[in-house]
């Protein structure tokens, strides 16, 4: 392959940034806008769809999409990925009513899955070199950062100032400039694959009912338990399960080889994807729910407080860049990125209402920093492990076994916390059990209550027209609610402790020397 000149190397790399700041956007802008949505669309029993469907949608088409890059070349994927995506914004932004707007993020999910499974595995298709792919991945790791960090601000002031249809609109000029940089520079490579290929779409299905079929049981598990629904969806996920491995055992090019799960360091990275996502969105989702809920800020300085694990991503890759490629053993970076993590995990479990914002916001920042010196690794190291054959399906994997692991991970730490703090409570509410109070008291088993002030005034009302000082137990739960979210907080270190020593079982991955200054491809 000739060498790709730098600017067009540049020009190409802007475009599959700016196409991972759009999925960054999108998901942190939009949560912001929820309340706003329900407000005027009514419906809400479709709040939750909003972003599960999203999310189903996504994890269905990452290692689909991911596979037919593989075969046929990643370029047209990712070209109508960006318009899946922004035409699907549009259509979220005009949504007359709930049901449309589920419609249309679901739509938009595809879209997400399709980019996320391709526009990654585009890195190595321009970078054969792993020394170069480690440095320029810096580029989309910024993007993410900067939509993550700008999301939830950038969400709220457009909500309170547009209106929340203007959330939904924003994607379109960042899509738009997505489009002209792919279309423009990204080149066509060549298929690693020759000869006819024969698309495995049924294996694809048994994708869709597997995956799909896991992520509501997921959602449905800690509001129903072990009820009979749930035992019948986790039954028909085995069955699926068992179909997916009969379908690709027969499959000449099956969507997912199996091959692959009998790789021993394939399969330690696929657990450690699964393990990063499981401390990354547990830290996302419930570090702001401490902050809030257990330590009485405002979600403006809660959001203050949490932005540096988002804005720190990129520090962390821009950190590593120049410094995985120089060691002798380039995993020690997964290891020392899984012990900040830990670190962190510990001290925002370990946190009270007098620590100094200033360590919390700290302890957040290290964990973005150990995210960065993880994520752009992992990619790299599966690649050069699977080879280029199979660049789109290994990204696309370690994808999908991330967001399964912020799935168990979100679940498990939010059942742990809802148990908790339900049990904690209930005792002080059973106190109450007979008297004209215990109504209004019961009302503290909802942990809004140290969220909303509305709701807390109208408790704390309450109580005092039956002659009840209110605050012994509002503070009662905000104490219990903080012991919930410490030991789930710190159920996510060890996740991250066991990930540190789960990274030695990798071999040793040695970056080749440069020979010459070309390290860019193009096509033949």
């Amino acid at each position: 392959m000739r060498p790709l000149p730098f600017r067009d190397a540049l020009m190409a790399m802007i475009g599959i940034a700016l196409v991972n700041m759009l999925v960054a956007l999108d998901q942190t802008v939009v949560s912001t806008a929820l309340p706003s949505i329900v407000a005027e669309l009514k419906g809400f029993e479709y709040y939750a769809w909003i972003a599960s469907i999203y999310l189903l949608a996504s994890v269905v088409t990452v290692p689909v999409f991911g596979r037919l890059g593989d075969y046929f070349g990643r370029r047209r994927f990712v070209i109508a990925s960006v318009v899946t995506f922004t035409v699907a914004s549009v259509l979220c932004g005009l949504a007359p009513n709930m049901p449309f707007l589920v419609f249309a993020r679901g739509l938009q999910g595809i879209g997400g899955g399709m980019m996320v499974g391709t526009a990654f595995a585009s890195v190595p298709d321009l970078f054969p070199d792993a020394r170069s792919r480690v440095r320029w991945q810096v580029v989309i790791t910024t993007a993410y950062g900067i939509g993550t960090a700008a999301g939830p601000s950038l969400g709220g002031l457009l909500s309170e100032h547009f209106g929340w249809r203007s959330t939904f609109f924003v994607n379109l000029p960042v899509g738009l400039a997505a489009l002209y940089f792919v279309w423009r520079y990204l080149p066509k490579f060549p298929s690693a694959h020759q000869g006819d290929v024969r698309v495995d779409w049924r294996g694809a299905l048994w994708i869709a009912v597997v995956l799909g079929g896991f992520q509501v049981f997921i959602e449905n598990l800690p509001a129903r338990g072990a009820s009979l629904g749930n035992g019948l969806l986790i039954a028909g996920v085995a069955i699926g399960f068992w179909g997916l491995l009969r379908t690709e055992r027969r499959a000449t090019h099956p969507i997912v080889p199996l091959d692959m799960f009998r790789h021993p360091q394939l399969v330690v990275l696929f657990t450690l994807s699964v393990l990063i996502g499981f401390v990354m969105y547990s830290l996302i989702f419930f570090a702001p729910l401490l902050l809030q809920g257990g330590f009485g800020l405002s979600p403006q300085a809660a959001g203050l407080i949490a932005t540096p694990l988002a804005a720190c991503i990129a520090l962390g890759s821009f950190i590593n860049t120049p410094i995985v490629v120089r060691l002798s053993r380039p995993t020690n970076m997964l290891i020392l990125g899984f012990c900040l993590l830990a670190a962190a995990s510990a001290g925002v479990g370990l946190s009270h209402r007098v620590t100094s914002h200033g360590m919390i916001a700290l302890m957040m920042g290290c964990a973005g920093i150990g995210i960065g010196f993880i994520l752009n690794n992992m990619n790299v190291f599966g690649q050069e492990i699977a080879g280029r054959e199979r660049f789109g399906i290994t990204t696309a994997l370690l994808q999908s076994t991330r967001m399964v692991g912020g799935m168990l991970g979100t679940t498990i730490v939010g059942t742990l916390v809802n148990h908790w703090y339900a049990n904690g409570v209930a005792g002080v509410v059973s106190g109450y059990d007979g008297t004209p109070a215990a109504h209004a008291v019961g009302r503290a088993l909802d942990p809004r209550i140290l969220i909303d002030p509305t709701l807390r005034a109208d408790l704390l009302t309450d109580l005092r027209a039956v002659g009840i000082d209110g605050m012994p137990l509002v503070e009662t739960a905000r104490l219990t609610l903080v012991n919930a979210v410490h030991a789930g907080v710190l159920l996510t270190g060890i996740a991250a402790i066991a990930a540190a020593l789960l990274v030695r079982r990798i071999r040793q991955i040695q970056f080749p020397k440069r020979r010459d200054r070309s390290t860019v491809a193009a096509p033949e």
